[in-house]
């Protein structure tokens, strides 16, 4: 093929490919230029995800007449002159793409009127194009609409999420911005309704929580600092970090921003995680907002196309002063955490205060529902075997009325329990130590998948109905999954902005506090990345059974541990949990000759 100059229409869609990759990035790159420009408030509405429509308002200076055409050619900047300017960028945007590159991928209208001004312009554009421009009457500000994101380019729209995960992303955008903006007023609307309203005092505080929720922001302490650099120039660091006992799965809530500006830096999240040692458990980790401020010399800004990550002069200073700033705030403030719903929770003195169940614990024994008839739902009930009976070791005796499964592992005896966690099972090869937790909740998840592969997963109306408050991003996340959540038995139901009804439950959870498994699940969605559809089903299906499944530090009856160990026998696979834990370790005869000698 010959060598040739591609048209330009090509070259602004290659570099709106760059620069636009979903709806966010319109979102992030308007926001960006309001904050630029001076706005107090910023409204964002969005429709169909943000492939329909994109609106953003704001009150900034706005643009001169003459140059709200000149605004949208490659390049054309009011923020930059030479490249030495590149040393000391001060604002979010710099380089002259984002307006080039969002109007040539989508159809365009910019009402803008500058604050020197008596009037304002209106101008619309389609796929680059101008297609109309007028004067009118406007307030001092800016409102842009984007409509039909991709119209020019259908191969873009194939690979654009669903809506309800745009819609996600955009208000994680927000959220963002709205922290490292405390005294900007945002708002945002999701097709017609608003989700995110921020108070625009100044006060971060108050940003946190409006979009961590209040329960969260009570265990956050405030982080501040300020090292000196060389030059006398200083380096402060402010914001808020978790106590240990309010951690998260991954390290997705570590936000840090540079001179305002959101950024993904792995050491630097690393010098947060850092801060944390010896106080959270390996694969716990922080939730963490944290403000840096350098000089601007001392950072490089344009290494990545969307601004996303930024070079320090100095990584290793940087690095030290976020984790001595964090390790500081964390020393001087975190409380051990109180054990909350325990058993024992508010009880003080020796034996004599406990109450008779603790003194005796199998008096009462609490009822685990482990009936025989169903893996997972059973009865209390004893087996009795007179002496002439014949117990054959592949079915299970007919009076227990259970599902007839082959038999994946050896007949057991309970013997009994140790430390209320394992049960200790005698078998024709050895000796078995159970793990009770990881063992029912193998029991219950091959029980909960064989019911959704009928199509009958058991759903427990709630008999008063409970309400859940959830951040932005945590409620764009539950309806992005809502029709997945309801087939495993959730039916929950919107009320207000991030507030949820939640009507019925998985049957298994009849018992367990609503709230608290739905925050588990929102937990264990956050860490996935982007899973297949059939692994967030698993997901849920998992924390339904772990949340419902009986708890290490639980005491059994005899006849509780032999039905577990009974349902165990006839599980799929009995060897593992869901998250892939052992349920059991197997000491054979001979290990045990040898360990006492026997052998040799």
């Amino acid at each position: 093929m010959t060598i040739q100059v591609l048209p330009d229409v090509v070259v602004a869609q290659i570099a709106a490919g760059e620069v636009v990759e979903r709806p966010a990035s319109v979102v992030k790159e308007l926001i960006e230029n309001s904050l630029d420009a001076g706005a107090r408030n910023i409204r964002v509405e969005i429709a169909g995800g943000g492939r329909r429509r994109i609106r953003i308002s704001d009150d900034g200076a706005g643009i001169i007449p003459d140059e709200v055409a000149l605004a949208f050619h490659r390049h054309a900047t009011s923020k930059l002159r030479t490249t030495e300017d590149l040393s000391f960028i001060e604002t979010l945007g710099f380089r002259g793409e984002a307006l080039a590159s969002i109007a040539s991928v989508s159809q365009v209208s910019i009402s803008s009127r500058h604050q020197d001004f008596p009037v304002g312009v209106l101008m619309q554009l389609e796929g680059g194009e101008i297609t109309s421009h007028q004067s009118i009457g406007a307030s001092i500000g800016t409102v842009i609409t984007v409509e039909n994101l991709f119209f020019n380019t259908p191969a873009r729209l194939k690979f654009l999420k669903k809506e309800n995960t745009e819609k996600r992303h955009i208000a994680l955008f927000i959220t963002r911005y709205a922290m490292a903006y405390p005294h900007v007023r945002f708002i945002l609307e999701q097709d017609g309704r608003e989700v995110f309203r921020s108070s625009g005092s100044g006060q971060l505080a108050d940003v946190l929580v409006s979009v961590l929720g209040l329960d969260s922001f009570k265990n956050m302490v405030e982080v501040s600092g300020q090292e000196a650099r060389r030059d006398n120039r200083y380096a402060s660091i402010n914001g808020f970090t978790s106590v240990p006992s309010l951690h998260r799965a991954d390290r997705n809530h570590i936000t840090l921003f540079v001179n305002g500006r959101w950024i993904q830096d792995m050491r630097l999240s690393y010098a947060v995680i850092q801060a944390y040692h010896t106080f959270l458990m390996t694969g716990r980790y922080p939730v963490a907002i944290l403000m840096l401020r350098l000089p601007t010399e001392e950072v490089d800004v344009n290494v990545h196309p969307t601004k996303a990550e930024v070079r320090f002069r100095d990584t290793d200073s940087v690095f030290s002063a976020l984790q001595r700033a964090v390790r500081r705030a964390v020393v001087d403030l975190a409380q051990t955490p109180a054990m909350r719903g325990g058993r024992f929770a508010g009880l003080t003195g020796g034996l004599d205060h406990l109450p008779a169940w603790a003194t005796n614990p199998y008096q009462n024994q609490l009822d685990m529902n482990l009936a025989l008839d169903s893996p997972g739902q059973h009865r209390r009930q004893s087996l009795w075997i007179s002496d002439d009976a014949h117990l054959d070791p592949t079915e299970i005796p007919t009076d227990m009325s259970a599902p007839v499964r082959p038999r994946t592992l050896p007949i057991l005896r309970v013997i009994g329990q140790v430390g209320a966690t394992y049960i200790v099972a005698e078998g024709p090869s050895g000796l078995y130590l159970v793990d009770q937790h990881a063992a029912h909740e193998r029991i219950l998840y091959e029980q909960f998948m064989a019911e959704l592969k009928q199509h009958e997963p058991t759903a427990q109306l709630a008999l008063t109905a409970q309400t859940v408050t959830l951040t932005t991003t945590e409620a764009r996340l539950i309806e992005e999954h809502l029709i997945t959540l309801h087939e495993v038995g959730f039916e929950l139901e919107a009320f207000g902005p991030n507030t949820f009804i939640i009507r019925s439950v998985p049957a298994l959870l009849a018992d367990a506090a609503p709230a608290e498994v739905l925050r588990g699940i929102i937990t264990d969605l956050e860490a996935g990345n982007q899973p297949a559809e059939a692994s967030i089903e698993n997901k849920i299906i998992t924390r339904v059974c772990k949340q419902a499944a009986v708890k290490s530090g639980q005491i059994l009856s005899p006849d509780e541990m032999q039905n577990i160990i009974r349902q165990l026998e006839r599980c799929e696979s009995p060897h593992t949990c869901p998250h892939g834990r052992p349920t059991m370790l197997h000491l054979t005869g001979e290990q045990l000759a040898r360990e006492f000698g026997r052998l040799g």
